[in-house]
């Protein structure tokens, strides 16, 4: 598994919204080792047992917490993952959706500067069935196992997940990069994670269209020695039509499902069409 292990203490910035409180039980109910919640102003609280704190500086003092998960609005975004980071918080997952891009800029920076690993923003977070989730993927889709997952896509992480399970595999660990332009882990960033990782034996790679990370992510495919099974959505999208998430659109014919899928092939990727393809190539591959 990668990012989150046994030893992964998490806090929970934004607990007594509605989001932050019906979240940490979902993560509570999987056994995710969820330490303390951060609210300002609702310190001394307590949200399904949790204790809530004033500041995260508080949280990491009482508890040793280390990760962090964010339910937080949007503009309170950036304050809030600077307060983490100087906190002494080493992960960080931010759910939330349309941050503005400079603010996601300046945390992104400020996160590799500080040598703080972010996901996000606008991502499903992160799951390793065997010890828990940092998130809002559903537990419904999750098998400790020996695949690995990394996405672009919260749906399609869903999807994908629960057709493994079906078909009798598992994940060692799924990643929601995020479907913005700037996030704070890119494909390249898990896939070095993956290839390092024991507990892994193949790799689901799900993009879609829209910019350049998947292009990338193909030269160092083309350097592992795990299988990279690859899934594009949007091989219909229109040119210049925004689908879904911020960062997918096609612009001057650059981004398009076919050029990414073509890459992605060059590589050595096993390249799937359909999503019920994907249990068929692991099953010749692992």
């Amino acid at each position: 598994m990668i990012l989150m292990d046994e030893n992964t203490k998490a806090i929970v910035q934004g607990i007594t919204g509605r989001q932050g409180s019906f979240h940490t039980k979902e993560m509570l109910d999987i056994g995710t080792k969820i330490v303390a919640g951060v609210t300002p102003g609702k310190g001394g609280r307590e949200v399904h047992g949790v204790p809530v704190y004033d500041t995260v500086k508080e949280a990491v003092e009482e508890h040793g917490a280390n990760a962090s998960v964010l339910f937080v609005p949007a503009p309170a975004v950036k304050d809030a993952v600077y307060e983490a980071i100087d906190g002494g918080i080493e992960l960080i997952v931010i759910i939330t959706e349309h941050v503005p891009i400079h603010d996601t800029v300046d945390i992104v920076n400020y996160g590799r500067k500080k040598g703080v690993r972010i996901i996000g923003p606008n991502t499903p977070g992160i799951a390793s069935p065997k010890v828990g989730k940092l998130g809002i993927i559903p537990a419904r889709v999750l098998k400790e196992g020996h695949i690995g997952m990394v996405s672009r896509s919260g749906t399609l992480t869903y999807e994908i997940a629960n057709e493994l399970v079906v078909n009798g595999y598992g994940q060692s660990t799924c990643v929601g990069i995020g479907g913005d332009p700037v996030v704070g882990t890119d494909f390249i960033d898990a896939l070095q994670l993956f290839e390092g990782d024991k507990d892994t034996d193949a790799v689901v790679m799900i993009g879609e269209i829209g910019g350049s990370s998947e292009e990338r992510a193909s030269e160092y495919i083309k350097k592992m020695k795990k299988p990279v099974v690859a899934y594009i959505a949007g091989v219909s999208a229109p040119e210049g039509k925004r689908m879904g998430h911020a960062g997918a659109i096609i612009e001057r014919g650059v981004g398009t499902a076919e050029s990414k899928m073509r890459a992605l092939k060059d590589a050595g990727a096993y390249v799937v069409r359909r999503i019920s393809e994907i249990p068929k190539v692991l099953k010749e591959i692992v």
